[in-house]
């Protein structure tokens, strides 16, 4: 677990690449991000409601779990997690607690939206949002009452759906006023669109979310660059690409009776998944402590 882990993803957010956060959804999807090279993790809400629940992204995940989850993926690897924290589970009260829990659970950011709670996925349709001063009263007390001040305070807006995207974009400034350190603006639905909102809110890190087959089009992260992007996350790479090979292995196995032939068990052994989760890390502390 990182002794700053806000600082950390801030050094990042003060270099001059985007930052690319795959999403992560157990232990197992954050340790392979790791794995492949990448610098920080996006901890997916709509994932931790699935692998935690086996249910949709519609705000049933409760603080408590969602901090539980998140804690553990910060325990697993030593990168910046930024998590979903929905819209703070209620008051302003409550959103204070929101960010202290986050914050002792050892991750670098939360992002904070302007929904009603419950909440529902920003690329579903039926989203409804809070008044805007009420939304940046949230944002300010989660800015000045955060125990670390590296922690990373990201403020999202899903008015783009109800509002019009001038509106979303006056909400975005009214947060930045609040004391948001980062702007994500939920589900833009055209490429003019995303072109215009790193363009209006000059000067401040914004953040893209790449959902696939969701409301936004697809980007290449190259691109999202010159457009003046600093963060870009893709919160179904890990999960969607799990959900079919998981239905592809199950399908196979009804169909011959076993799983040789679909999966090479050099690759897949307990031994080798055991090494994905830091087996040899325990072997070696067992071997230091052994008599």
């Amino acid at each position: 677990m990182l002794s700053n882990p806000g600082g950390k993803l801030r050094d990042l957010i003060n270099e001059e690449n985007i930052i690319v956060a795959p999403g992560a959804y157990d232990g197992i999807s954050a340790r392979l991000i790791k794995e492949a090279g990448y610098k920080v993790i996006y901890r997916t809400g709509g994932g931790a409601a699935a692998s935690v629940l086996g249910q949709p992204d519609i705000g049933l995940m409760t603080l408590t779990e969602m901090v539980t989850h998140a804690a553990n993926m910060a325990e697993a690897v030593d990168l910046p997690i930024i998590a979903d924290a929905d819209t703070g589970y209620g008051n302003v009260l409550n959103t204070i607690r929101t960010v202290h829990e986050f914050e002792r659970a050892g991750v670098a950011a939360i992002h904070l939206e302007d929904q009603i709670f419950p909440k529902r996925c920003g690329h579903l349709a039926g989203k409804q949002v809070i008044a805007k001063d009420e939304f940046a009263q949230k944002i300010k007390a989660a800015s000045t009452e955060r125990y670390c001040k590296d922690f990373v305070i990201i403020a999202r807006t899903d008015a783009r759906a109800v509002e019009g995207f001038e509106k979303a974009i006056e909400r975005c400034k009214n947060y930045v006023e609040a004391g948001a350190d980062v702007i994500f603006f939920e589900a833009p639905e055209s490429i003019e669109e995303i072109e215009k909102i790193p363009k209006e809110l000059k000067g401040i890190p914004v953040l893209i979310n790449m959902a696939t087959g969701g409301k936004t089009p697809s980007v290449n992260i190259k691109d999202l660059e010159q457009m003046g992007y600093k963060i870009v996350i893709f919160p179904a790479i890990c999960m969607s690409p799990a959900l079919l090979t998981m239905r592809e292995a199950l399908k196979y196995l009804a169909e011959h009776g076993t799983d040789i032939g679909y999966v090479d068990p050099a690759i897949v052994s307990p031994l080798e998944l055991f090494k994905v989760v830091g087996i040899e890390e325990w072997q070696k502390l067992e071997k230091k402590y052994s008599n």
